[in-house]
């Protein structure tokens, strides 16, 4: 009898140990992921600004490609991504990332590089962060379980952070010692490195069953209902996206804001960038003390309300210690969406059923992010129109009002979730119970950028 228990611990320590070290892969891909795509979140446009000479109206423009993916493609993601195994779609995402960074320095060097190159490459760059962000979120749950997933969130969004802080900086010092060219392709390896990690993940993955009289529409429709039928889900939507809209506005002329406007060099762009984002850092680590103390739910809604009014600082921003200022608003903003997303998106993958995890991320995604080709518009529109810095005077204010949706919601009467009152949740529709009920996640009173997911 002895034996056979020390057998059993035995073979429940390898197994935690295999889970820890799967997750320690899935977390380094993250950290190539995320610094990838915060150095090119500065790279890009500075290559658009600097060596294309972009006028406001093109830099918004640029950041609208980037975004055109979830809007046109957010709700079909789901439905396909339901249908394949995710870690295989994450991968091909990184490859596909890996052949378009590649291509832009391959185009500079041949003096073929141009605004509609760059909107083109953007485009495709969104469709494969589309693919891949969708099939990560639902991916989690299955790497290490619903018990853990608070904790592993806030890993995640501590590696998102510390990507987000090191990333600008890094980007600045490197175009201004290699160009843009030379930076982009430098983060076409972090994408190869990124899918090598995904490869050697141990966990087994099960092929998701079957489903041949299924339709696309059907599927499609089955994620939109089970999101927009659930009163907590909706309204995290709803102000999600209205919080993007404008955020992603002040981010789509940021860069231009600082080079043209305020006038300062590439380094220190990535420098200001950098620091400015300390904020989702601290966020981050402190994320599960904050929530213990304040309650899931209150600081949904809390976190937003209290820090989007910072943004107002921005556009004092000047070439002499009011540079300060931009710091201070950003870092505050970005702690309030560091917090905010941690809650609501760990929510999110807690309430949902495993067979609509990836229609509902892509629901979300849809919904929260298709507003951030409008957002590039805006903000091209705005600048082009009143000059950058009143685009984004007129940006901030209205971040500043945008959360006040969650104060008309249930929200604002919980402390925790699982204080959800009886009909908040979504109604108990039959495509919902699949034998997953074991899990809890069909319970609903029971996560480079710096936007709100």
């Amino acid at each position: 009898m002895s034996v056979t228990t020390d057998e059993s611990t035995d073979s429940v320590h390898r197994a935690e140990h295999r889970q820890r070290r799967d997750f320690r892969l899935f977390m380094s891909s993250h950290i190539c992921n995320e610094l990838g795509s915060s150095i090119t979140y500065v790279a890009l446009p500075l290559m658009a600004v600097l060596t294309l000479d972009a006028s406001a109206m093109q830099a918004g423009l640029l950041a609208a490609a980037e975004h055109a993916a979830f809007l046109v493609l957010g709700l079909p993601a789901g439905a396909w991504v339901d249908r394949m195994r995710r870690r295989r779609v994450m991968m091909a995402a990184d490859l596909a990332r890996t052949v378009l960074l590649t291509a832009l320095p391959v185009a500079y060097l041949l003096d073929l590089h141009s605004m509609p190159l760059l909107y083109a490459v953007a485009l495709l760059l969104g469709c494969a962060r589309l693919f891949g962000d969708v099939a990560d979120q639902s991916y989690l749950p299955t790497l290490i379980g619903k018990d853990t997933l608070t904790a592993g969130n806030s890993k995640l969004e501590t590696v998102r952070s510390g990507a987000e802080f090191a990333g600008p900086g890094i980007a600045g010092f490197l175009v201004q010692l290699l160009g843009a060219a030379g930076t982009l392709a430098g983060q076409a390896v972090t994408s190869l490195v990124s899918a090598v990690l995904l490869g050697r993940i141990g966990v087994r993955e099960e092929k998701p069953e079957p489903a041949p009289r299924r339709h696309l529409l059907r599927d499609i429709r089955e994620g939109l209902d089970y999101v927009l039928s659930h009163r907590i889900l909706r309204v995290i939507a709803l102000n999600t996206a209205a919080v993007n809209l404008f955020l992603s506005a002040v981010m789509a002329i940021e860069v231009l804001f600082l080079t043209r406007t305020v006038g300062l060099p590439p380094a220190a762009v990535g420098w200001v960038l950098t620091t400015a984002t300390i904020g989702s850092v601290l966020a981050a680590t402190v994320a599960d003390r904050v929530t213990r103390a304040v309650g899931a739910a209150r600081l949904t809604w809390l976190s937003l309300l209290v820090t989007m009014p910072f943004g107002l600082l921005l556009p004092l921003a000047d070439k002499d210690w009011r540079i300060g200022l931009f710091v201070l608003g950003s870092f505050v903003q970005s702690a309030g969406v560091t917090l905010y997303n941690i809650c609501q998106v760990t929510y999110r993958q807690t309430v949902c059923p495993p067979h609509l995890l990836g229609r509902m991320t892509a629901t979300m995604r849809f919904l929260v992010w298709g507003v951030l080709p409008v957002s590039g518009l805006l903000a091209g529109f705005l600048g082009e129109l009143l000059g950058v810095r009143d685009a984004l005077w007129l940006c901030a204010a209205a971040l500043s009002v945008a959360p006040l949706v969650l104060l008309c919601s249930p929200l604002r009467r919980m402390r925790e979730f699982e204080d959800e009152a009886p009909g908040t949740g979504a109604p108990d529709t039959g495509s919902t119970d699949t034998g997953s009920t074991d899990t809890g996640s069909t319970d609903t009173g029971s996560t480079a950028g710096r936007e709100a997911q």
